[in-house]
């Protein structure tokens, strides 16, 4: 069951221009559109290989979009972590994607949490007389260099990166090649950064096809599923929000929805309406993913105990 926090509503202006900019460090909609688009081709290009047989995976953790909500999941990643809870897959949209390869690249939640509150949003997003221009090559530049240039099946864990067909927003999955390039496909915000070509087809932002994806885990052979929803409760919308935020966020919803049965947990903090990028947002996304990963560590339990998968269950 969803938490109920008690929270307060940051500064409404100052917050509305922050979140239609989605101005984020470790965020899922860093892909930039000052160079144009990107074009991925090769053998290197990300492409989709099922898991065999012998190597698929038992407990898959799903990690949603959500732009800066995006920090509980490093929050969720600190409670698994502390009670020897270690996903052998990991999926990501969007965010999840950035915040996934990370992991899957073998960086501790305590790496992941330094990284997250020290880094300086002006490495992705610069503002000019003429705007805000993302750099999707500074992204991509950045999971190169934390992952050391490994392609998805060469990380420690399992990744699975989501993204969407441009040209009818189906959903796409990566789970081999670059995966700066994969996270750079997965985080490209329609409409203000541009999308990825991968082997002549585009790509945008994973959270317009799913913004959960967790029948992905289930398709890639997880028996347990964590999923993590960092999305904006409905409820909480203020009255003064855009009707065009109601709408994109009813949609959002819906197709989360879908999904939500096929997980064994789901996990959705409270993180207020608006974001941010202050560390006092931070800070507090961070804390408030871990008290809701607290509160479905039995669930957790129970489930790895039904499928006799003991804590500490490694790779």
């Amino acid at each position: 069951m969803p938490l109920t926090l008690t929270h307060r509503l940051f500064d409404l202006d100052a917050l509305r221009l922050i979140s239609f900019c989605k101005l984020l460090v470790l965020t899922a909609l860093l892909s930039g559109c000052a160079g144009g688009i990107a074009e991925f081709n090769g053998p290197d290009a990300p492409r989709f290989a099922q898991y065999s047989p012998a190597n698929r995976p038992r407990l898959a953790l799903v990690l949603g979009g959500g732009g800066p909500r995006g920090f509980a999941h490093v929050g969720v990643l600190k409670v698994l972590e502390a009670n020897g809870i270690q996903p052998d897959l990991v999926v990501g949209a969007s965010v999840g994607s950035l915040i996934g390869a990370l992991y899957a690249k073998g960086l501790s939640a305590a790496e992941i949490e330094k990284i997250a509150l020290a880094i300086d949003p002006k490495r992705f997003i610069g503002v000019s007389s003429s705007g805000f221009s993302g750099n999707g090559g500074a992204l991509e530049d950045f999971i190169r260099e934390l992952t050391e240039g490994k392609p998805l099946q060469g990380l420690t864990r399992k990744l699975a990166v989501t993204a969407a067909r441009r040209d009818n927003n189906s959903l796409a999955v990566f789970t081999q090649g670059n995966t700066g390039a994969a996270v750079r496909a997965s985080t490209a915000t329609p409409g203000q950064f541009a999308p990825v070509r991968i082997l002549g087809v585009e790509y945008h932002d994973g959270d317009e096809a799913q913004p959960v994806p967790i029948r992905v885990a289930r398709d890639l052979g997880a028996e347990i599923v964590i999923a993590v929803d960092v999305s904006a409760y409905l409820e909480r919308t203020p009255t003064g929000a855009p009707e065009a935020w109601r709408v994109r966020d009813k949609k959002r919803t819906a197709l989360i929805e879908v999904e939500r049965p096929l997980a064994d947990v789901f996990i959705h903090p409270d993180l207020n309406y608006y974001a941010g990028i202050s560390d006092a947002y931070r800070l507090m996304c961070i804390r408030r993913g871990e008290e809701a990963a607290r509160a479905a560590l039995p669930m957790i339990r129970e489930s790895m105990r039904l499928r006799q998968l003991a804590v500490g269950h490694t790779h």
